[in-house]
C-alpha cells in the first residue's frame, strides 16, 4: 500500500508555524499552544515564527508565498477578510489551503464601571442625542473592533461616525484609555476585557454573538439588549499555502482535530477565556468566505473600503 507508506513519511523534518501578529498577544498564545501539542502528535518540532507588520499583511503573505509542502503552516486571523477591502493587499482567504478553524471570540461593548449607562439601549440613546461626544477605541482605524461598533450602530440606524474612533495598538491600550477616562467605549472580546471585568473596573453591556459567554452569563447578547442580531468577532485558524497535496492536508486536519479535542488545548483556552470553534477543510473555507463578505459589507457601509 504505497499511499500509506507516503503518509507515514510526512512529516520527516521540522515544521514552521507563521504568526502574523506579535509575541504575547492572543493569536501568538493560541498558535503556541497549538504548535506545542501538534509537535507531540506529529513527532517533529513545530517552530513558531512571528512575522509582523503591515497590519497583518507581512505574515499572511509569508504563509501564502511558502512552498505548499506541509512544512510551512500559518495561523490566519479575521484580518484576512479585511486587508484587501482596505487596499492593503490583494490576498484573500482563497489564497490558502484551509485546514482548521480553532477559535472565535465575539466582540462585546465595554464601558467604565462608573459610566451612567445601565444597559446598551441607554448608551445608544445617549449617542443619538449627543453625536460626536463619546469616543471609542480598541484597535487600529478600520480594525475588527472598529468595525464591530460601526456595524452595530449602522444596524441600529445610527450614523457610525457619531462615535469617533481613536486608533490604538489593540484592546489592551484601548481598555487602559477607557479606565483612565480618555474614551467612553471599547468594543473588544470578553477574553481581552476579562481581567478588568473581573476586577469590577469596567462593565460589559452586550456581547456580539448568538449566545451569552459562559464565563460571564449575565451579559446579554445584542439581540436580547436591542433586538438586533449583530454578530462579529475575531477568529483564528490554521492554514497552509494554496495547493497543499491531499495526503498532507488530511494528515494535518486529522492531527489538528486531536489537538482541538485534547484536554490540554481545551483547558488552556478556557483558562484564557478564549472561545473555541471547530471547522475543517471546506467548512472552514465557507466560514472564511462568509466572514469576508460580512466584513466587506460593513466596511463599505462605514466608508472604510477602498
Amino acid at each position: 500500500m504505497p499511499a500509506t507508506a507516503a503518509l507515514a513519511e510526512y512529516p520527516d523534518r521540522p515544521i514552521t508555524l507563521i504568526v502574523p501578529w506579535g509575541a504575547g498577544g492572543g493569536t501568538d498564545s493560541t498558535a503556541r499552544i497549538i504548535g506545542s501539542i501538534l509537535q507531540k502528535e506529529l513527532g517533529q518540532p513545530v517552530n513558531v515564527v512571528n512575522r509582523t507588520g503591515g497590519s497583518g499583511v507581512v505574515g499572511h503573505s509569508a504563509i501564502a508565498e511558502a512552498d505548499p509542502d506541509g512544512y510551512t503552516l500559518g495561523i490566519a486571523t479575521v484580518e484576512i477578510g479585511m486587508m484587501h477591502w482596505q487596499g492593503l493587499t490583494e490576498l484573500t482567504y482563497a489564497d490558502y489551503t484551509p485546514l482548521a478553524l480553532m477559535n472565535e471570540d465575539p466582540g462585546a461593548v465595554q464601558v467604565s464601571a462608573d459610566a451612567p449607562w445601565k444597559d446598551l439601549p441607554a448608551l445608544i440613546e445617549d449617542i443619538k442625542a449627543n453625536p460626536g461626544k463619546y469616543k471609542a477605541s480598541g484597535t487600529g482605524q478600520g480594525g475588527i473592533w472598529h468595525l464591530a461598533i460601526a456595524g452595530l450602530l449602522s444596524k441600529l440606524g445610527v450614523d457610525p461616525s457619531s462615535v469617533p474612533w481613536v486608533p490604538s495598538n489593540g484592546a489592551a491600550p484601548g481598555l487602559q484609555d477607557l479606565v483612565a477616562g480618555g474614551v467612553s467605549i471599547v468594543p473588544c472580546s470578553i477574553p481581552e476585557a476579562r481581567s478588568l471585568l473581573s476586577a469590577g473596573r469596567i462593565k460589559s453591556l452586550a456581547v456580539m454573538s448568538e449566545e451569552r459567554n459562559a464565563a460571564f452569563p449575565d451579559i446579554p447578547t445584542t439581540k436580547e439588549a436591542v433586538g438586533v442580531s449583530w454578530t462579529l468577532g475575531a477568529w483564528r485558524g490554521i492554514v497552509a499555502p494554496k495547493g497543499l497535496p491531499e495526503a498532507e492536508s488530511k494528515k494535518l486536519m486529522d492531527t489538528l482535530k486531536k489537538v482541538y479535542d485534547s484536554e490540554e488545548y481545551q483547558s488552556f483556552m478556557a483558562k484564557q477565556g478564549f472561545g473555541i470553534r471547530w471547522a475543517q477543510g471546506q467548512d472552514f473555507a465557507d466560514f472564511m468566505k462568509t466572514s469576508n463578505e460580512t466584513l466587506g459589507e460593513v466596511m463599505k457601509e462605514v466608508g472604510l473600503a477602498k
